[in-house]
């Protein structure tokens, strides 16, 4: 992890001295040539509703969909205040990042790729079906048209890639997403308000955004609305987080899936089943598009900043710019087309890194109080944190490998 090598009483840019409290970040915001974060004269800072909009973008994943198993697994009432509870221990969480260190680069860069190559999966198994469980689930493409050539996973992956990730992923600036971000969102809540009609007639890691976070606060006009920021899409995504696993526990009942999305390829029993079936798959597939290029913004900074730690802004060179973000949407397409099963991939990250780093660094650098700044209340939640994290890891990873066991058992 990298911290500040001045203390929080002083520091020092250029040949100015700055005088900061102990609510002061340790991390300063700087727009300057000696930033990673990149130099634009003509940027004067991202708006709050831009900021907000890329933060719940950064939260609204693919977890989303294995919220409804929970209410099924949990009850509904302890299941979403399950869900208002990670949502207080993600804000604290953050707001220890922010006060103390930024995210350690390795587990960005091992939490993001895992997740993007999740996403290139779902989108390929959405538009162009499956076949990992056993049983082949036609995708919408498929179901649309028949079977062609054309609406393959591998082809319509790189159609995808070509004609959304890498034109997406060419922006220099995170807040320049944030139409995209905002349009991503709305997808998100069309996949709610479906479920809400046709009910009328893995909480750990839902709330991971924390490498996100520097980027959007680094770009804010005002850097004082940062915690607002943050609490404003908290409250916005567990809305949508509660509702969708409320409507979506109380349409499919004990018949919930892990993945909920899987529940949508068959019928629903009302009138347009096959209609909304599509609307919820095409929306959602539309949505992880729309997420990639928010998720690949931190992942291809902290690459930069690993390879090149004393290079110069890395938009500042357009040749260091292009081959990292070619490389890395190449590893991923790679890993999307390699790997076959979403869970392959989601059970190690979200086992390893992404409980790290959510929720093990913040806490760790918080107990660690190198400054003297943190308050007894601090250290009592970052304790818990640990205790929380450890737990929940050891619990995936003992169920990861008793299913893979049980998996080879029964090959045998």
């Amino acid at each position: 992890m990298t911290i500040g090598d001045l203390s929080p009483n002083e520091k020092r840019s250029g040949k100015k001295k700055i005088i900061m409290d102990e609510n002061t970040p340790l991390l300063p915001k700087s727009h300057g040539g000696d930033s990673s974060y990149g130099h634009f004269d003509e940027f004067n800072g991202a708006s709050f509703t831009g900021a907000v909009f890329n933060l719940s973008t950064t939260i609204v994943g693919a977890g989303i969909m294995a919220l409804p198993a929970t209410m099924k697994v949990l009850g509904l009432g302890l299941g979403i205040a399950m869900i208002v509870f990670m949502a207080f221990l993600t804000e604290k969480s953050i707001e220890f990042l922010l006060r103390f260190s930024r995210a350690g680069k390795i587990c960005v860069l091992i939490n993001n790729i895992g997740v993007l190559i999740v996403y290139m999966i779902i989108i390929g198994d959405v538009l162009s079906g499956t076949s990992s469980s056993g049983v082949h689930h036609a995708g919408v493409l498929e179901g649309w048209f028949g079977d062609h050539w054309w609406n393959g996973r591998s082809f319509v992956l790189i159609v995808t890639t070509l004609g959304v990730f890498a034109p997406l992923a060419c922006f220099k600036r995170i807040d320049s997403l944030r139409f995209t971000s905002a349009l991503s969102v709305a997808l998100a809540v069309v996949f709610l308000v479906i479920m809400v009609f046709t009910v009328v007639p893995v909480l750990v890691t839902a709330y991971i955004c924390h490498y996100n976070v520097h980027n959007i606060d680094n770009e804010l006009e005002d850097s004082t609305q940062i915690t607002a920021v943050v609490r404003t899409s908290l409250a916005m995504c567990s809305s949508v987080y509660i509702l969708t696993s409320f409507f979506g526990f109380l349409l499919f009942g004990d018949g919930t899936l892990d993945d909920v999305l899987a529940n949508f390829d068959t019928d629903l029993g009302i009138p347009y089943s096959s209609i909304l079936n599509d609307a919820v798959r095409v929306s959602y597939a539309a949505h992880l598009m729309l997420v990639f290029p928010v998720v690949f913004y931190p992942l291809r900074l902290n690459l930069d900043g690993l390879l090149f730690p004393s290079a110069s802004p890395l938009a500042s060179s357009n040749a260091r710019f292009a081959s990292i973000t070619a490389g890395l949407i190449a590893l991923i397409f790679l890993g999307a087309n390699f790997i076959p099963s979403i869970w392959d991939a989601f059970q190690f990250t979200g086992a390893t890194a992404a409980v790290c780093l959510g929720f093990i660094f913040p806490a760790a650098i918080t107990l660690r109080d190198r400054y003297g700044v943190a308050t007894r209340k601090d250290k009592i939640l970052g304790v818990l944190m640990i205790v929380l994290a450890v737990f929940s890891n050891l619990v995936a990873i003992y169920s990861d490998a008793y299913a893979l066991f049980k998996k080879n058992e029964k090959r045998e």
